[in-house]
């Protein structure tokens, strides 16, 4: 049986915009894009964070540019029961919200981006302006991932293209059946889809 998988995107609807989590003593992470690097990392201690725009609160959303996920109970227990080996839940405190919400932390990436079927790919020129990344990913277009790299896991982050967060589709169904989440599905499994 094929095993479908779908990307987290930024939802189109009005919701808050979330700020980089940050320690609830102050300052800021040492590396505010560890929770969207694919790998475990180390319990970092009581988070903050707060919009930085006000809109309906959702119960899945990213964070900031760096895209970090954060979910509230009910979403965080799907990841508990679901992917539990393929994730970190942090608890972080969103200023004005009573309810609880915890960073979603991949820990896993695999080698798994299909280029062949992917609509477009463009990586780094050796002559490009950012030289240091020359061969890595720039941009994917329409992404498509091998599902026979990735051995069991329901949550991950593509090799080289981290900042997609894809979910199996059991995860997604159960996302979904929540409701008022701030993101969307995108499939990233099976054909292309047409132009």
């Amino acid at each position: 049986m094929e095993r479908h998988f779908y990307a987290v995107e930024i939802g189109d609807v009005p919701q808050w915009c979330l700020d980089t989590p940050a320690p609830t003593v102050g300052g800021s992470l040492e590396d505010p894009w560890m929770f969207v690097e694919g790998k475990p990392v180390p319990d970092p201690g009581p988070l903050k964070t707060q919009p930085f725009h006000h809109g309906d609160r959702r119960t899945f959303n990213v964070a900031n540019a760096d895209r970090t996920p954060i979910a509230n109970e009910q979403v965080a227990n799907v990841f508990r029961e679901l992917a539990a080996d393929d994730v970190q839940l942090f608890p972080v405190e969103v200023e004005g919200a009573s309810e609880r919400y915890y960073v979603v932390n991949a820990t896993k990436r695999f080698t798994c981006v299909d280029e062949k079927n992917s609509r477009e790919v463009q990586r780094y020129p050796p002559d490009g302006a950012v030289s240091d990344r020359e061969g890595e990913y720039r941009s994917i277009t329409g992404l498509r991932i091998d599902t026979s790299r990735i051995e069991n896991a329901r949550v991950f982050r593509p090799m080289g293209w981290e900042v997609a967060l894809i979910v199996s589709e059991e995860v997604k169904a159960r996302i979904e059946h929540i409701g008022n989440t701030g993101v969307y599905f995108n499939r990233v499994t099976g054909p292309p889809e047409p132009l």
